[in-house]
């Protein structure tokens, strides 16, 4: 009979077993901080859905935005070191259940997202013409859940509902001439619809002032510098109560989102271009049919009340407005998705924890090995960069968390126990190797059609791609 000696967990006898899953900023920023730690011996598995790693960036930034997409370089530097492992198509709580990974790991890091919209619960909201700007900005960048999805850009006059960089992003990828967008990594069934797209006006719809606007101004500025596109912005909307001019002297990007709107509201408009109108003080309240599909939108107008803690909330002043619109685009937030076997806050969408550790019943500050990283942890905000020092003071409590806790032995062969059980269950995981014949392959089709690369987005084509390469170069074939 074998028997176990103890070590300290993270020393060269007992390193250290480390699970992430999601495969975003946030995980990738949790693995490079993980191996930056000292005299910590450890090894990271990567579990992501998708084939693909990357999330968001691969998946959720504009194509128009390619210098962002370069932060990839970054996570591809982590993948190499000899302790991380990846594994696409692994769904955590349906491949594997969560009490798999604590068998098999000291510590579980879920680096998930928020992968769900949050709803205006408004009538009309479900018809067809009415999508999630999620769903969109997921068409466009060629993700495999959307690339059957189907937008009718005939509509001359669209909605967007929102004034967050998504908004903008949607607002922008809807009114850019598509010729700009055909040398980037634009899905192809995207760029086809866009160049035939009849869109002329977008309205964008905030239901608080420019001053809460949370836009950044480089998003929209960006939109106000496309050639041949108008940005208008009613005065009445730019006139500020006091409380909100004391917020605008504390605040200096809402101070340059402001400038450069007031500047945006005396351009007189051009003939021939499209328009992009923002609206403020504005709040959808019926999106209303017309022959079957969304036909326009009913407007309700607001205005700021302030408490004496200096927070704003808008209250409806009973004025009505409605608009024709062939497209409603809904960009109000995120909300995480539940994951089996791990708790779950409904009200606010996301893992309830104490700076990163997951609590698993009211008052538990200890955690019980797991731990959370991003829009996951804090909720839908901030820009790429911020996840990192999130990351960071996640595996601060991490490496407490490991003082003087005794190492418990894992059964025989344990790094390879849940890859074959993946195997018996008909789950092909698809490893770093594996994307790294996928990019190549994207790379190669995108210089053809001069492009920086052309995504696969069916994900039996990635699983053919990959045997076929396999085979031709002598490697193990996948599956």
């Amino acid at each position: 009979m074998m028997t176990h000696r103890n070590f300290p967990i993270g020393s060269s006898e007992r390193p250290l077993r480390v699970a992430i899953v999601g495969s975003g900023p946030s995980g990738f920023y949790t693995a490079d901080t993980l191996f930056k730690q000292k005299d910590l011996h450890l090894n990271v598995d990567m579990f992501e859905r998708m084939a693909m790693p990357y999330g968001l960036v691969r998946y959720g930034v504009a194509p128009d935005h390619q210098k962002t997409k370069k932060v990839i370089r970054t996570y591809e530097a982590t993948a190499r070191d000899p302790r991380f492992r990846f594994f696409g198509n692994v769904q955590v709580g349906r491949d594997l259940q969560v009490e798999e990974l604590q068998e098999h790991y000291d510590q579980i890091v879920y680096a998930v997202g928020c992968g769900s919209d949050r709803r205006l619960d408004i009538p009309g909201e479900d018809l067809p013409g009415s999508h999630t700007a999620t769903a969109f900005v997921a068409w466009y960048n060629g993700h495999p859940d959307h690339r059957y999805d189907r937008f009718d850009l005939s509509a001359r006059r669209v909605a967007v509902v929102g004034v967050g960089n998504v908004a903008m992003d949607v607002t922008r990828i809807l009114v850019r001439n598509a010729e700009d967008l055909a040398s980037t990594d634009v899905a192809g069934h995207a760029l086809q619809a866009l160049r035939s797209s009849s869109v002329e006006e977008v309205l964008v719809l905030g239901r608080r002032g420019p001053v809460q606007a949370k836009f950044t101004p480089k998003e929209i500025r960006e939109i106000g510098s496309l050639p041949n596109v108008d940005l208008a912005v009613s005065p009445q909307d730019l006139e500020l109560d006091p409380s909100t001019r004391f917020q605008l002297e504390k605040d200096r990007f809402a101070r340059r989102n402001f400038e450069y709107l007031n500047e945006r509201a005396h351009q007189e408009a051009r003939p021939g271009c499209r328009r992009v109108r923002l609206r403020f003080f504005s709040s959808p309240v019926e999106i209303v049919e017309k022959q079957g599909r969304v036909g326009s939108v009913r407007l309700e107008r607001n205005r700021l009340v302030w408490d004496e803690q200096g927070h704003s909330r808008c209250l409806g002043t009973g004025e009505f407005e409605s608009l024709e619109v062939g497209l409603v685009f809904r960009s109000v937030g995120y909300r995480g998705v539940p994951i089996a076997g791990i708790p779950f806050d409904e009200r606010k969408g996301l893992i309830p924890n104490a700076a990163g550790r997951v609590l698993r019943s009211p008052g538990d500050e200890t955690g019980a090995g797991e731990y959370v990283v991003g829009w996951i942890k804090r909720g839908p905000s901030g820009l790429i960069g911020a996840n990192r020092p999130d990351s960071a003071e996640t595996v601060r409590g991490m490496m407490e968390d490991l003082q003087g806790r005794e190492a418990r032995p894992f059964p025989e062969g344990n790094r390879q126990v849940l890859e074959g059980r993946l195997m018996e269950r008909g789950i092909r995981p698809i490893r770093f190797r594996d994307w790294q014949l996928i990019d190549v392959e994207e790379q190669e089709r995108g210089r053809k059609q001069g492009k920086v690369r052309e995504k696969i987005s069916d994900p039996a084509e990635v699983v053919s791609l990959l045997k076929k390469r396999q085979r031709a170069e002598g490697t193990q074939v996948l599956g």
